[in-house]
């Protein structure tokens, strides 16, 4: 809260110099306009060739993409928050959307759900659905979407005994067992202890919710304990790689790690980096507890708080949102469409590892929707290390886990 107000206070100072994010330089005397976009990672890259279409079907926009990266897109994003000085569209990570909804980034969009029909929040999976909105606000449409799923060899896992991957959290145990069994040097799963989702994933599966509403993240509730006691359980079992070190594409490729949790990227750097075991792995839905929830990721698209574009801010994020530009940008970017509608065609319905992605999209959950999720979650992160590899005792360390979170939230 301390830092929003730092920068709140620089908004009010500094609108004096910058009173809008385009300003007149963004549209001439005959009507034309530039439209600034800001987009990050690789989707940013591509989008710049991607949005010609765009501009011929829209003769009087020019879309100015800035591609930005990922590890410099926060920082950014606040200085044009507090600065006033910002695009007219920006891609914002669904992690991102409470923080920087807090800070009055986003123009609110409720007035205008009604005018774009791709806009309706019908059109997206439910875990999307719960990242639009912060407070009373519609402050972001789902761009695109991924979760976690579960890769598995499936020859590796037919000799341990299994015609299929793991359904539940004890035929996962029972399965990473048996391949961890194999000999020195031989693991049962992965499980990437440097995925702020991980824990939380495990968790939601347990039956885990936070109560936001009365500011209780519900981090001493039983099924938050035992999912992190399971967690825990495949490090201390040496069941899963304790130490640093061992790229996963190699142990998958070699069969040390046959099982991991990853996103849909993962799919085309296997069938790059290891050709020889095609055939040999496939993708399935997450093993169930209480349910099969897996997190709800990807982007949305958002409108800077003060442009002077909204009618050509939202009629880009209209076109990004049609299902058939979605298609396009599967095809284009290989990031997995937000619109459920674009689910039902060929080039995903039938390909059985992207099949596995939208059978999972229809059990996800956002991160906690929270501005301060990112502190902790990565608070978590290290209060599970402490367990891990330094042998500390879990509920002790998950009693200082919880103090920490809650005043988090609490704070003024």
């Amino acid at each position: 809260m301390k830092k929003l107000l730092v920068l709140m206070s620089m908004m009010v100072l500094s609108l004096a110099l910058v009173a809008c994010s385009g300003g007149d330089e963004g549209e001439s005397a005959d009507g034309e306009k530039t439209l600034k976009v800001w987009a990050m990672g690789e989707e940013g890259k591509k989008l710049k060739d991607f949005v010609k279409d765009f501009e011929e079907n829209n003769p009087k926009i020019t879309v100015d993409v800035q591609a930005i990266p990922w590890g410099k897109a926060h920082d950014k994003l606040l200085t044009a928050v507090a600065s006033g000085n910002g695009p007219d569209v920006l891609q914002i990570g669904t992690t991102w959307v409470p923080e920087f909804a807090e800070a009055g980034a986003f123009k609110d969009l409720s007035e205008y759900m009604d005018d774009y029909e791709s806009f309706n929040k019908d059109n997206f999976f439910d875990g999307s659905v719960s990242t639009m909105k912060y407070n009373d606000q519609v402050v972001g449409v789902p761009w695109y979407v991924d979760t976690r799923v579960m890769y598995y060899r499936t020859d590796l896992l037919k000799e341990a005994g299994f015609d299929q991957a793991p359904d539940t959290w004890s035929e996962l145990k029972d399965a990473a067992k048996k391949l961890a069994d194999r000999g020195e040097g031989q693991y049962g799963i992965d499980i990437d202890r440097n995925d702020q989702i991980n824990p939380f994933i495990f968790a939601w599966q347990n039956g885990y919710e936070a109560d936001l509403a009365n500011k209780d993240l519900n981090f001493e509730s039983p099924e938050f304990k035992e999912a992190m006691e399971y967690y825990v359980s495949y490090f201390e079992q040496g069941l899963s790689q304790k130490e640093k070190g061992g790229d996963i594409i190699q142990g998958f490729k070699t069969g040390k790690k046959p099982i991991f949790f990853s996103g849909p990227w993962m799919i085309d750097i296997i069938q790059d980096k290891a050709p020889g075991i095609e055939g040999k792995w496939a993708t399935a839905v997450m093993p169930k507890k209480e349910s099969r929830t897996s997190s709800m990721g990807g982007s949305n698209l958002a409108v800077f708080h003060n442009t002077d574009k909204v009618d050509a801010s939202l009629k880009f994020i209209s076109y990004m949102t049609q299902v058939d530009t979605q298609l396009d940008w599967l095809e284009t970017s290989n990031t997995l469409p937000s619109r459920t509608e674009a689910w039902e065609d060929s080039a995903l319905k039938d390909d059985p590892m992207y099949e596995t992605f939208g059978k999972q999209l229809e059990q996800t959950k956002p991160g906690i929707q929270t501005e301060q999720f990112e502190r902790i979650a990565q608070e978590l992160l290290a209060t599970l290390e402490k367990v891990v590899v330094g042998d500390a005792d879990l509920e002790k360390e998950l009693e200082k886990f919880n103090k920490e979170a809650q005043e988090l939230i609490t704070e003024d």
